[in-house]
C-alpha cells in the first residue's frame, strides 16, 4: 500500500496503490496554507476510508511539497548569514549583472533584495586559487572573531560560500568546525557540498537558498511525521525531488534546495509513464491547477532535464525536470484593469481560501471556475456529490464584470476562458515553437484539476493530438510520485582541455564520486539490486560559456578505454541541439555521477467492466454553451464507459477527481488503459 500525496494551492490530492491488486484509490481534500500537514492529515483519513483500510496499512508515503518554493516566492524565508572570501561581499547583490532587457531593463527593473543582506555578510581573510591552490591562509583568530560577531545577531542559518571551494573545500570545512564548536545549535550548508560546481555567484546564491528554506522546510517535515503518526501512519515519509527522484525526509531537511519543483516533477514523471504505455512517445503534460498551470516536453518516452531553474527571481542550479509555469488556474481571478478596462486573467488567485465563488467558502471575484461555471462546463456537484457549487452566486460575479464591459454573463465567462487559454498557450509555445519543435507532432496529456475542462480548447489553438485524458488526471501527480525512482548527483568540477589530458585522472574522480554514491545509497538503504549509476562529462568549445553534458558508458568507465568514442558523441549532440559543429578544441569542465534506486513500478488494474453504448453512461442531460449559443449536452459517467467506447462531442465527462470539456466536433475513444483520447471529428472520418 503506497500513498502518493501531492499538495496545490486549492486541493491537497491522494492516491493510494494496492500493489498486489492494482487498484487505486484517489481523494481530494482542500489545502490548509496556514499548516498544509492539516490537509495531508484530512485526505489520509479520508483515502484509508475509502480504501477501508487502517492507516497503518500503508507501507510508504511519497510526498511532493511546495513548502521551499512558496517561502521563495513570498519572501517568507529563515534569516541566513553569508560567510564569503573577503573582498567578494557583494556576490550576492552583482549577481550576473543582467537584467530583464536591454538599456529599458536598467530603467524598470526593480532587483530584488538578496536572501542573505549585506548586514548579514562577512568577508573571511583567506583565498584559494582555481586550482585548489592556497593563496592567502585563512587567518582563524579573525575569522573566529567575524564568526561570533555575525552567529551572535541573531541569524537562524550559515552560508559558507568561498572563491574556489570546489576546486578545494578545506577552509569551508575549518570555517565549519569553528562556527559548530562555539554555536551547536545553527544549522549550516557549505557551498563546496550543496553545489560543487564552478561559477561563484551560482554556487552561493544555490547554497543560500538551500538556508534561507532549511528551517521552514525541517519544521514542516516535523509536523507532517507528526501528523502522521497521530493519524497512526507507521511507514516512512520520503520526499519528491525536483527532477522527479526520490530523498528521504531527512535528506530534505538537510538540501530543502532540491525540492523547489517538487510539486509539478511527479505529472512529468506521470506522462513519461504514459508516453512509454501509450507508446505516443511524443506527449506535452498539461498540468492546470487551481493556482497554476505547469507544462513540459516528453520527447521519446522521457521528460527534459534541465541543470537549473529558477525560483521567483532568483536563480537556482540544482538538477530539475524542465518545466515552466503561469498564474493562470481555476482559481485565477479575472478583473479589469484599472487605466484600460479591459479583462485580464491572473495571476492573482483566489487559492483554497476563499476560492472561487463557486465554492461558497466567501469569495467574491470571479474566477476561471466560476467561468466554467457559468456555461455549464462544470456540473453543480463535485468530488463524487461530496462538494456543491454556488452556481447562482457565480453567475452573478461574472455577470458584475460582464456588465462594465457590456457584456452577457455567457460572453464574459467565454472572454476569461479565452484569456486564460491564451497564458497557458504562451508557456506551450514557449517549450515547443521557441525551441524549435512543431507542437502538431505532440500529443497532450491533460491533468490537474481543471486540465480536462481546457485541454480540447488548447489542443484546438495548438494542434496537439490526441489529448490524453488518464484514468486519475486529478491526481495524476501524486500517481507520478509513486512513479519515481530515488536519485541524486554527485558533481566534480574539473576545467581544461581535453587536448593532451591525462585521462587517468578522470577515471579517478570518477572513482570518488562513484564512491560517495554508493554510500549515499546505503544511507537510503536501497537495495543493491534495486541500485543504478550513470556517469557523465560537461564539454563545451573552448571559449564557449555553457556546456553539454554526456552520457559515458559504464563500459568505457570501467575499462578505462579511452575518451574518444565521447568526444565525438560530443560533437554530434552539439550539431543536433544547435544546428553547427565546430573544429575546435573540446573542453572539460565537470564530472557526474548520478546515483538512483528503483522503486516498484505503478502496475494498475485494467478497466473494470463497462459498457461501449455512450447512451448508457448518460447521467443527464444539460444545457451548455458552445460557439455562442447553448446546447443539450449529455453529461457522461466516465466511470461507467469500457474501453471502445466513443463519445461524440458536445458532452461534459464527469468522473471523481476531474470534468472533461468535449467541443464539438471532437470526439473522445476509451482506449485498452482507460485513457480518454479525443481527436476532431475529421480524424475519425
Amino acid at each position: 500500500m503506497r500513498l502518493g500525496v501531492d499538495v496545490g494551492g486549492t486541493f491537497t490530492d491522494l492516491l493510494l496503490q494496492d500493489d498486489e491488486t492494482g487498484k487505486t484509490y484517489r481523494a481530494k481534500t482542500p489545502s490548509t496554507p496556514q499548516d498544509q500537514s492539516i490537509g495531508v492529515a484530512a485526505g489520509v483519513r479520508l483515502i484509508c476510508e475509502k480504501a477501508g483500510i487502517a492507516p497503518s496499512d500503508i507501507t510508504l508515503v511519497l510526498h511532493g511539497t511546495t513548502v521551499a518554493t512558496n517561502a521563495v516566492l513570498e519572501g517568507k524565508g529563515s534569516r541566513v548569514g553569508l560567510l564569503v572570501t573577503q573582498g567578494f561581499e557583494y556576490t550576492l547583490h552583482l549577481a550576473k549583472s543582467w537584467t530583464p532587457g536591454p538599456l529599458f531593463g536598467w530603467i524598470v527593473m526593480e532587483k530584488p533584495e538578496p536572501l542573505a543582506s549585506l548586514a548579514d555578510t562577512r568577508g573571511i581573510p583567506e583565498r584559494m586559487d582555481a586550482r585548489g591552490n592556497v593563496v592567502r591562509e585563512l587567518d582563524v583568530e579573525k575569522a573566529t572573531a567575524l564568526i561570533d560577531d555575525l552567529c551572535g545577531s541573531g541569524i537562524e542559518a550559515l552560508t559558507i560560500s568561498l572563491m574556489h571551494s570546489y576546486a578545494n573545500d578545506a577552509h569551508e570545512r575549518q570555517l565549519r568546525d569553528i562556527v559548530l564548536a562555539r554555536h551547536p545549535e545553527l544549522q549550516v550548508s557549505l557551498s563546496s557540498e550543496i553545489l560543487p560546481e564552478f561559477r561563484e555567484y551560482d554556487r552561493a546564491i544555490t547554497t543560500v537558498m538551500n538556508d534561507y528554506v532549511r528551517p521552514i522546510m525541517t519544521r514542516y517535515l516535523s509536523r507532517i511525521e507528526d501528523r502522521l503518526k497521530e493519524e497512526n501512519v507507521t511507514s516512512k515519509l520520503h520526499i519528491v525531488r525536483s527532477d522527479g527522484g526520490l530523498m528521504s525526509a531527512a535528506a530534505a531537511a538537510d538540501r530543502p534546495g532540491h525540492t523547489v519543483l517538487s510539486g509539478p516533477a511527479g505529472g512529468v514523471t506521470a506522462t513519461a509513464m504514459i508516453a512509454r504505455r501509450t507508446g505516443l512517445h511524443k506527449l506535452l503534460a498539461f498540468d492546470m491547477g487551481g493556482t497554476s498551470t505547469d507544462v513540459s516536453v516528453i520527447l521519446d518516452g522521457e521528460p527534459m532535464i534541465s541543470r537549473s531553474t529558477e525560483v521567483g527571481s532568483f536563480p537556482a542550479k540544482v538538477p530539475t525536470l524542465d518545466v515552466r509555469s503561469v498564474g493562470a488556474g481555476g482559481g485565477s481571478i479575472a478583473e479589469l484593469a484599472e487605466l484600460t478596462t479591459s479583462l485580464r486573467v491572473g495571476p492573482r488567485s483566489a487559492g483554497a481560501m476563499p476560492g472561487p465563488v463557486a465554492y461558497g467558502k466567501g469569495g467574491t471575484e470571479p474566477t476561471v471556475s466560476d467561468a466554467n461555471v457559468v456555461l455549464g462546463y462544470l456540473p453543480s456537484k463535485l468530488l463524487g456529490g461530496d462538494m456543491s457549487l454556488d452556481v447562482e452566486g457565480a453567475r452573478a460575479a461574472v455577470s458584475a464584470i460582464g456588465e462594465k464591459m457590456g457584456l452577457s454573463a455567457e460572453s464574459a465567462a467565454e472572454g476569461i476562458l479565452h484569456i486564460a487559454n491564451e497564458v497557458m498557450l504562451g508557456a506551450l509555445r514557449l517549450i515547443t515553437v521557441q525551441r524549435g519543435l512543431d507542437p502538431r507532432e505532440f500529443g497532450m496529456v491533460a491533468f490537474g484539476g481543471a486540465g480536462p475542462l481546457h485541454a480540447n480548447a488548447i489542443a484546438t489553438l495548438l494542434g496537439s493530438y490526441p489529448v490524453v485524458v488518464p484514468p486519475n488526471p486529478g491526481v495524476l501527480s501524486a500517481l507520478g510520485f509513486l512513479e519515481a525512482e530515488f536519485k541524486n548527483e554527485f558533481v566534480r568540477t574539473m576545467i581544461r582541455s581535453t587536448s593532451g589530458i591525462d585521462e587517468t585522472q578522470v577515471w579517478e574522480v570518477f572513482a570518488e564520486l562513484n564512491a560517495k554514491a554508493r554510500a549515499w545509497l546505503d544511507e537510503q538503504e536501497v537495495a543493491e539490486s534495486d541500485r543504478g549509476i550513470t556517469y557523465g562529462l560537461d564539454l563545451r568549445y573552448e571559449q564557449q560559456g555553457f556546456e553539454v553534458n554526456i552520457n559515458v558508458p559504464k563500459t568505457l568507465v570501467e575499462s578505462a578505454a579511452g575518451l574518444a568514442g565521447v568526444l565525438d558523441d560530443f560533437h554530434d549532440t552539439h550539431e543536433r541541439l544547435y544546428g553547427v559543429r565546430f573544429d575546435l578544441p573540446i573542453e572539460l569542465v565537470a564530472l557526474r555521477v548520478t546515483a538512483t534506486g528503483a522503486t516498484p513500478p505503478v502496475i494498475t488494474a485494467p478497466p473494470e467492466a463497462g459498457t461501449t453504448d455512450v447512451a448508457q453512461a448518460v447521467m443527464e442531460t444539460q444545457k451548455a454553451y458552445f460557439n455562442g449559443a447553448w446546447q443539450d449536452t449529455p453529461h457522461v459517467d466516465r466511470d461507467r464507459l469500457a474501453p471502445g467506447a466513443r463519445v461524440q462531442g458536445p458532452a461534459i465527462i464527469r468522473q471523481y477527481d476531474t470534468t472533461t470539456v468535449l467541443l464539438p466536433d471532437h470526439y473522445a475513444d476509451v482506449d485498452d488503459l482507460g485513457n480518454l483520447l479525443i481527436w476532431p471529428t475529421s480524424k475519425g472520418e
